[in-house]
């Protein structure tokens, strides 16, 4: 897969594990000796952590062997460049930030539009900067895109477009601040990707004036290789996934399960401190008007309506903090997780392809010189997706764990600060 051309070349063999649940079936260029066939494939011990995907001696379903220590894949060997925690931001060349949200009020509709600031050196732009505005429907119109022309990557996630319908005002300033924030780190997470950065659609959305002509061309720009994801062969059922992959999903399933209860016990605390809030504010006032008429106590009446007060502020402090901060972050990662969930499910639809068309050559009786082009098509866009799926796993893996430590480390200061503002 073509970096440079955002995923609108024919994809091309990548070096992988491969689909390993097929080494029962005899594969036309496949050896017919037992000896040759492939060894059972083990999960790592680290595939919570993925750093081992490359790490073992595979061989495609042909009896090729397949060197993995060093990945031809665009995506994997860009990916492996840039995973470092203290990558520096120097080496980059795309910057993307979104700011300035503005409130239009239409005749049929009020909507929010943010800033999009690029500034690069590629030789793909023309500028070298851009200012351009974009509303919420652009982003996901981006997104969309992204997720048709190259569907062997993880596409970072977007806010979702109602959160707690009904109860939260979208045109409120913590909102509108929430959203922008989280519209920043979705482009910010594109710019720094080495193949997402250079789609053409990504492109057109960071430096076009006017969105709306390229949104009418529909499906005209979709590339081969989201098609045949697409279209894939109805009613064959997956055998089985190879073994990494399977573990990477049982990994999905239980993070989820896990943040998911974590967000909902956080959202509880969150609601219980501001009830609780509402309740201190009555209750430092009345400290302050019986001082009032206890001429005697009233020092030490004030004090207490004044420390009241004191922890007031800081338990609004830090609730602000939990919502703005811990929440999204929190439900950024479910739909993170959703979105290779769904990756996964595509592999496997390539895969089902491949081995259905895999089945229909071996059970003709007659011998073939080769494999025909289409099973060989197939076969590497199996390989495509296992090579790109595996690259953007470990790079999520190691944003995760960086974002995770911020996250964490930073609410722990929040908590200590906040203690220490109502220490009397």
């Amino acid at each position: 897969m073509s970096a440079g051309g955002g995923g609108l070349g024919t994809p091309r063999a990548l070096p992988s594990s491969g689909p390993r649940a097929l080494r029962d079936m005899p594969h036309p260029l496949a050896a017919s000796s037992s000896e040759e066939a492939a060894s059972e494939l083990t999960p790592s011990p680290d595939l919570l952590l993925p750093r081992s995907f490359a790490d073992k001696d595979l061989s495609l379903p042909n009896g090729t062997p397949v060197d993995t220590s060093s990945p031809a894949s665009s995506s994997s060997l860009l990916n492996r460049l840039q995973l470092d925690d203290d990558l520096d931001g120097e080496t980059r060349d795309l910057f993307v930030t979104v700011d300035d949200p503005k409130k239009h009020i239409c005749t049929m509709e009020t909507y929010i539009t943010y800033r999009v600031t690029t500034k690069t050196t590629r030789a793909e732009f023309d500028l070298p900067e851009y200012s351009i505005r974009r509303r919420y429907q652009d982003f996901d119109w981006l997104r969309n895109k992204l997720e048709e022309s190259q569907p062997t990557h993880l596409i970072p996630p977007l806010p979702e477009k109602f959160v707690m319908k009904g109860v939260v005002d979208r045109f409120s300033e913590e909102f509108v601040e929430t959203r922008r924030k989280a519209l920043d780190k979705f482009l910010k997470r594109i710019a720094d990707h080495p193949v997402l950065s250079f789609n053409e659609h990504f492109n057109v959305f960071l430096t076009a004036k006017d969105l709306n002509a390229y949104k009418k061309q529909g499906m005209a720009l979709l590339s081969k290789m989201g098609e045949s994801v697409k279209y894939v062969t109805g009613g064959y059922k997956l055998r089985s996934r190879p073994l990494e992959f399977a573990a990477i999903g049982d990994y999905l399933d239980t993070f989820v399960l896990k943040l998911g209860t974590v967000d909902r016990i956080a959202q509880r605390i969150i609601k219980e401190e501001l009830e609780y809030l509402v309740e201190l504010r009555e209750y430092g006032p009345v400290y302050s008007t019986w001082g009032g008429l206890e001429v005697e106590l009233a020092e030490p009446l004030e004090g207490v309506s004044a420390c009241i007060g004191n922890c007031c502020t800081a338990l609004e402090e830090l609730s602000d903090d939990m919502t703005e901060d811990f929440l999204p972050v929190l439900r950024e990662y479910i739909l993170y997780s959703e979105s290779m969930k769904n990756v996964l499910k595509k592999r496997d639809q390539v895969q089902a392809e491949y081995e259905a068309k895999l089945e229909a050559v071996a059970l003709k009786k007659e011998d073939r010189p080769k494999v025909p082009a289409e099973v060989e098509k197939c076969q590497d866009r199996v390989e495509c997706f296992n090579a790109d799926l595996k690259a953007d796993m470990e790079r999520w893996q190691n944003n995760k764990r960086q974002d995770f430590r911020q996250l964490l480390t930073g609410m722990a200061d929040k908590n200590i600060q906040y203690y220490e503002k109502v220490l009397p």
